[in-house]
């Protein structure tokens, strides 16, 4: 595992940037596994900076999202495909048809995760994963438990999540408590895995999921045994870590 310390957020969020578009360079036809949430933000629009510029290109890049909320249509303003269009997707030349998020208007669980993982297996898996950290290791929607799941499956939300999700909706009940992501094992077989993690408030797991014990009682922990991991934190985030 490589650690970068960046200075601030938006350190974080260039050096992250760069990990990113050095492998859409290196294989411009590559997959790259996205994530949601505030972490990635800096680092999507450092991107589509450096696109605006000409120094990438994303028209041979295909990508598929680690996770969609369960019940939301894609025109849903909290929908993570949504957030994915309006971060990223619709500000670079990436190919609409070549970005794959789980069906999350797919009432049958069973049906909509295995054609999460047959879409993976088809694109030839990940070459690079970004994923961001929990405040409880979780990463996707992989929430403490017992096992580590393998493949995408629904997962009901914790009670935590829900309630930090809820500043994004008009009320608590809104927010979906349900949702597909990806499995540990699909993350675990990506090439390369890239995590962003920025703020005091997350040093604690930093030093939980890196540095401790590997389980799935603290899902992020299982990056310990990735044979190729970067993990791009600020000072904030590392500030338990000597």
């Amino acid at each position: 595992m490589r650690i970068i310390r960046a200075k601030d957020y938006d350190d974080m969020s260039r050096k992250a940037a760069n990990v990113i578009s050095a492998q859409v360079i290196m294989k411009p036809d590559c997959v790259l596994g996205l994530a949601t949430g505030s972490t990635p933000i800096g680092a999507y629009a450092q991107l589509v900076k450096w696109y605006d510029k000409g120094d990438l290109d994303f028209s041979k890049v295909t990508s598929v999202n680690l996770d969609e909320y369960k019940g939301l249509t894609r025109d849903n303003d909290q929908s993570y495909y949504y957030f994915m269009n309006h971060h990223l997707f619709s500000k670079v030349n990436i190919n609409p048809d070549r970005t794959f998020l789980p069906d999350g208007t797919e009432k049958d669980s069973d049906k909509a995760c295995g054609d999460y993982d047959r879409i993976i297996a088809d694109v030839g898996g990940i070459d690079l994963q970004l994923l961001g950290l929990g405040h409880n290791g979780h990463i996707g929607f992989n929430e403490p438990a017992d096992t580590f799941e393998a493949g995408t499956h629904c997962v009901d939300l914790t009670e935590s999540t829900v309630k930090a999700n809820q500043r994004f909706f008009a009320s608590i009940d809104e927010v979906p408590r349900q949702a597909y992501t990806m499995g540990i094992q699909t993350i675990m077989l990506a090439k390369k895995v890239l995590v962003v993690v920025s703020g005091e408030d997350k040093a604690k797991i930093v030093k939980e999921a890196f540095f401790g014990p590997i389980t799935p009682k603290v899902q992020a922990s299982v990056l310990q045994l990735h044979r190729n991991v970067t993990v791009v934190a600020d000072e904030a985030a590392l500030s338990l870590v000597k």
